[in-house]
């Protein structure tokens, strides 16, 4: 028996082989440094009994088809020429080094490698590599497979849709099989790449959970099973049948591993904080986070310069800093039924390029951004007319938004975008992408994505300065894999800010603020027709990234002022709200919605809670805050007593102005805020005395 021990923030993950492949015998709280191994991998040995095998059938970093597993295997191969092949891989050699393990399994002509190595944040990252001799025919391959807690009643994965992204499901553990695949060829909004494990009790801020992220933009598949002695494991990998040629070498995408014993957040955090300071590559780390304008819903395909210029200037008047020209620019775009792929300026409507506005915009103080939608064509194109074979799929696929998509497995196909782009972003002087993916793919196919990953670090390479956004029908592709290669993510292409609330609260399990774009839309919705109030359109947005879409004419003087104020109050914030943790509340009203962002020295927050509906109860309910030296005295301030409706006519003292209480007060009892009407957003700044 070899046994191994990875070490990694809040966390230890023990490994054990008894004869075959390596399995995690443990995976939990930070162990004493002084845990004797031995003793621990005897203590977590099965019994048998009846109606059972002889031998417990491990649950291997590779669950194996051929020895007796009874539940999903990890492998699913193939010989070139389609025979199915059932290898009894047998573990041959560890290397080991501080905070890496690479533990290497052998049979025949193939290879089998897991690797975890400990992330700086805490997180673990694993990943499975296959190697053959020869070339074979890859169906399934699992990340390193983990155990799921026995105490625990259910899991929390993800899904949406299109404007209705980041939804949280709560689903009982039963026996048999949770399966999830995307097979979308995205990251998708559907099935996102993500899955929580809480064990009873968990909260927001209290108990013990895990969780798993697989980083990869294309599409993948989830297993969590309940075998039937009663073990529980969860896989992560590509989708089944991804890999579509024979091959020699195959690997997973790296699963990350987190554990909290101080519930959600705990996860929420690591997260956050191992996409910000670890996978997103800053062009620029210590500039601030610009305010973004985007035209979108202003202007749509109607682009002329004198519109674009004015709106420009109520922009740059009211706070923005980065001016982003989105769809309708190019080839001959005045809908969305022409012109993808053909990266040219449109002349008809740009007769001298794009420099008269770019240098309007200059002139502002902002920078400029642009759209495009490079893996994608249209059939009414000067690219498609000229490659119709350079079309991923069959000839007589469905189009999806009058697009069909290009084959980023092609090297001349890649090679063409990149050129198109960059020559763009050389003749003009753009420091910002929005980079959008409206196609669902009509294959899976690995290739797609890894093509795509060429082509964004070959283009990052080119013009290092250029930040680029993942938009993909709003949140269709957000994971680790994209964003070691983005810099912001679009959520949702609902700005509604009543959705919004919801959206970003939730996504905050997994997304930093910094890179979570979010913008104050129009008065009346263009994707829900809601009407809502601009202090609390403002202040959502002013939860991320922020930004505005709208036509800037179209708003009255008050709500000028008004987006003017958010606007002038989140740049002053920045430094530290863009580094800071989000951190959910656990409510006892279900019609509100609370979180902080709690700066990373301690010493200063921002409490948000969203009124979404009408309360049952007449008065608020008081809000517990979390994270807070419980022996320090803070001062909290309502920032917007003024957002207060006629009905709250009652002695609350944070309408009247600040408060110095103890963290352990504020924490143990919480903070009754005035009464609100639906769509308002109370904003409590804290400072620690």
């Amino acid at each position: 028996m070899k046994c191994w021990r990875l070490d990694s923030g809040a966390q230890t993950l023990v490994l054990a082989c008894f004869g075959a492949l390596p399995e995690v015998v443990y995976w939990g709280a930070l162990l004493p440094a002084d845990e004797d191994l031995s003793s621990l991998v005897a203590a977590t040995r099965n019994d048998l009994t009846g109606g059972m095998i002889d031998a417990l059938p491990a649950v291997s970093l590779t669950p194996e088809s051929g020895r007796a597993f009874q539940g999903q295997p990890g492998l699913v191969l193939a010989a070139a020429d389609g025979t199915p092949l059932h290898p009894a891989l047998v573990f041959d050699h560890a290397e080991t080094g501080p905070g890496h393990l690479r533990l290497v399994s052998r049979h025949g002509g193939l290879t089998l490698i897991h690797t975890a190595d400990a992330t700086p944040g805490g997180l673990i990252a694993l990943q499975t590599k296959l190697q053959s001799d020869a070339p074979v025919r890859l169906h399934w391959l699992a990340a390193p497979v983990l155990p799921a807690p026995q105490r625990a009643t259910e899991m929390i994965d993800v899904s949406g849709r299109w404007t209705r992204e980041f939804h949280l499901n709560r689903v009982a553990w039963t026996a048999g099989i949770r399966l999830r695949e995307a097979r979308t060829g995205r990251s998708g909004h559907e099935h996102p790449p993500y899955l929580i494990l809480p064990e009873t009790g968990c909260t927001n801020t209290a108990g013990t959970a895990f969780a798993l992220h697989y980083g990869w933009s294309g599409g993948h598949r989830m297993v969590a099973e309940e075998l039937p002695d009663g073990r529980r494991l969860v896989q992560f990998g590509h989708a089944s049948g991804a890999e579509t040629e024979p091959g020699t070498h195959f690997d997973t995408a790296p699963l990350y591993a987190a554990f909290s014993a101080s519930g959600l957040n705990g996860i929420a955090t690591a997260f956050q904080r191992h996409i910000r300071d670890e996978v997103v590559q800053w062009p620029d780390a210590a500039r601030p986070r610009p305010v973004h304008y985007n035209c979108w819903e202003a202007v749509y395909f109607n682009h002329n310069l004198p519109d674009l210029a004015a709106i420009a200037d109520r922009a740059a008047a009211i706070g923005a800093e980065r001016f982003v020209l989105d769809d309708g620019w190019f080839g001959r775009r005045d809908d969305d039924t022409t012109s993808l792929g053909d990266w040219t300026v449109d002349r008809n409507k740009w007769p001298d390029g794009l420099h008269p506005l770019i240098a309007h915009v200059h002139g502002l103080g902002m920078t400029f951004g642009i759209w495009f939608e490079p893996e994608m064509v249209n059939p009414d194109s000067d690219l498609f007319r000229a490659h119709p074979d350079w079309m991923l799929g069959p000839q007589d696929q469905v189009t999806g938004r009058n697009q069909l998509v290009l084959d980023l497995g092609r090297a001349e196909v890649r090679d063409y975008l990149f050129d198109a782009v960059s020559a763009i972003l050389t003749e003009y002087a753009i420091d910002y992408i929005k980079w959008d993916h409206n196609r669902l793919l009509p294959v899976v196919d690995a290739a797609q994505t890894t093509g795509a990953y060429a082509l964004f670090d070959r283009l990052r390479e080119a013009h290092p300065g250029v930040e680029i956004e993942s938009c993909a029908s709003g949140g269709g592709r957000i994971d680790a894999g994209i964003l070691a290669r983005t810099h912001r993510v679009w959520l949702s292409d609902c700005i509604d800010a009543e959705e919004r609330l919801r959206m970003q609260h939730d996504a905050a399990l997994f997304l930093p603020a910094s890179v979570t774009g979010s913008h104050v839309g129009a008065r009346k919705s263009h994707t829900t027709g809601r009407i809502l109030p601009m202090a609390f359109r403002a202040y959502v947005a002013a939860q991320r990234h922020m930004g505005f879409e709208m036509d800037l004419r179209e708003l009255t003087d008050a709500e000028t002022a008004t987006l003017q104020e958010v606007t002038a109050w989140w740049k002053a914030n920045r430094h530290w709200t863009m580094q800071a943790d989000i951190l959910r509340l656990d409510q006892a009203d279900p019609a509100v919605t609370a979180e902080m962002q709690l700066a990373q020295d301690g010493a200063r927050f921002i409490l948000t809670a969203g009124v979404a509906e009408m309360s049952v109860q007449s008065l608020p309910r008081p809000i517990r805050l979390t994270g807070l030296d419980p022996d320090v005295r803070y001062r909290v301030t309502l920032k917007n007593p003024q957002d207060a409706p006629p009905q709250s006519r009652g002695p609350n003292a944070l309408k009247s102005g600040p408060l110095e209480l103890s963290g352990r007060y504020l924490m143990a009892q919480g903070l009754l805020l005035p009464v609100a009407w639906p769509a308002t957003l109370w904003v409590v700044e804290g400072e620690r005395l």
